[in-house]
């Protein structure tokens, strides 16, 4: 199976990441991982008075925080992974991504804020269902 993990480095990826820990099954070689970070753009105007070396820097960097704690525990439980990080709205993101690459399911945390919360805000997670084909299991 072809699963994209949708992290964000909040303790909801950890609390994900501790679910696939908990269920072997989910860590069998026929299942390949990909871990997808999305960055926040920074807006033109501001990002305008940077070179673009220092803008991809930062962009790299604020994936690699994501990732470091990600790539020990794919490495302990030995599972292949791809690792890619992207910049732009969250959900349309990993929307896209889950739809052009033809994943079998995407794996995220929730913050489990309820109905409610969602009607008034929104969640990233409620987005990506809204916005994709492919099933989203969600880790709360």
């Amino acid at each position: 199976m072809k699963i994209l993990l949708a992290v964000d480095g909040s303790p909801f990826t950890k609390r994900m990441l501790a679910w696939l820990a908990t269920h072997e099954e989910w860590l069998t070689a026929p299942h390949t991982y990909t871990v997808l970070t999305v960055t926040a753009p920074i807006p033109p105007h501001a990002a305008s008075m940077f070179p673009a070396d220092e803008l991809k820097a930062y962009y790299n960097d604020a994936g690699e925080t994501v990732f470091k704690p990600i790539r020990k525990f794919t490495a302990k439980h030995d599972l292949a992974t791809n690792f890619v990080q992207k910049v732009g709205h969250a959900p349309e993101v990993i929307a896209k991504l889950a739809d052009k690459d033809k994943y079998d399911l995407i794996i995220m945390g929730s913050h489990g804020h309820g109905n409610l919360m969602n009607l008034i805000t929104g969640s990233v997670a409620t987005q990506v269902m809204a916005r994709c084909k492919t099933p989203v299991l969600l880790v709360r």
